[in-house]
């Protein structure tokens, strides 16, 4: 299966280049947007190479989450952890945005190489801030600090004003992901694709890996959700996370799946959609071909110098 890159394409294509070309600076204004309706804009002046500025807006969050000032709670913690010295945070953002950080190229450190990975590190600005709750209560299940009295429902931002659920406990920690889709053609699929990451689960490669469980209807881990976050026509999945799953060198992965899975798994679904939409087409192709080969031949009629036609009979 494909997974989603976690930096953003395009924002670690700018920033690269900017790296590259400090000598001959450019003036930069782009905005872009990805997947989820989340926003960027990134400016840089010609008469200050030296500095980036880059903002970013998310989606608008469902009733039930927690935010401060338009940003998850922990983020402008982990965004100045990950990034210490080589950005500030702009107090107030950019207007239209809830995040605002200026990039001090003067104090990227190391060699080319390690200044390519730090700029494709902050065009993960995305992950470092929708998945900051997530981090911090995967780190309190490795090191095993959870409250035995916590499992509290715990609703995290993925899509506009649309949530998933961690369910918190000392010994595990369980995602559960509502899904929706407007389309009838997207449920079936949707609800097809999601059923198998159970028996894939059965396979002898994918032992290790969290337990997954899908239902048509809302689970019990549920109980006291709102009314319409129970709304789900394709069913609802859960992972069921342990502290041996949560490794350092594979926490920021886990963060990023399990942060973008409604989109990893609607990916999928266009992606089935015209991989069957292209074996429909090809058929038909080859129906045609065999209709027009079992046409008969058309004698073709002669004509005389007096313009009239004739057929030979022998």
């Amino acid at each position: 299966m494909i997974l989603l890159e976690g930096p953003s394409r395009v924002l670690q294509q700018v920033l690269h280049t900017r790296v590259k070309n400090m000598e001959k600076p450019a003036e930069v204004d782009f905005h872009l947007v990805e997947f989820d309706d989340v926003r960027y804009h990134i400016q840089a002046s010609a008469k200050d190479p030296q500095h980036v500025l880059l903002s970013i807006a998310l989606p608008p969050p469902p009733p039930e989450t927690v935010f401060s000032g338009g940003l998850p709670f922990g983020a402008m913690e982990a965004v100045n952890a990950t990034y210490g010295p080589l950005i500030q945070v702009l107090d107030p953002p950019e207007a239209g945005f809830h995040l605002t950080i200026r990039l001090d190229l003067t104090k990227l450190a190391g060699t080319e190489v390690d200044h390519m990975q730090q700029m494709t590190k902050v065009a993960s600005l995305r992950t470092i801030v929708l998945g900051a709750p997530l981090r911090e209560i995967l780190k309190h299940l490795a090191s095993r600090t959870v409250a035995p009295d916590a499992d509290n429902l715990v609703a995290l931002l993925h899509r506009p004003r649309q949530s998933y659920f961690l369910i918190p406990q000392a010994e595990k920690v369980t995602v559960v992901f509502p899904m929706r889709y407007k389309d009838s053609n997207d449920v079936v699929l949707a609800t097809s694709f999601l059923q198998e990451f159970m028996e894939a689960r059965r396979s002898a490669g994918l032992s290790t890996a969290p337990p997954c469980l899908w239902s048509p209807s809302p689970p019990l881990e549920l109980k006291g959700a709102p009314a319409h976050a129970l709304d789900a026509n394709s069913g609802f999945v859960s992972f069921v996370i342990f502290p041996r799953h949560v490794e350092p060198d594979k926490l920021e992965r886990i963060v990023w799946n399990l942060s973008t899975f409604y989109a990893y798994v609607s990916y999928h679904i266009k992606c089935s959609k015209a991989f069957m939409h292209t074996r429909m087409r090809r058929r038909v192709e080859n129906l045609i071909q065999a209709l027009n080969r079992a046409k008969p031949d058309v004698e073709k009629k002669k004509k005389t110098a007096q313009g009239r036609s004739f057929k030979r009979l022998i």
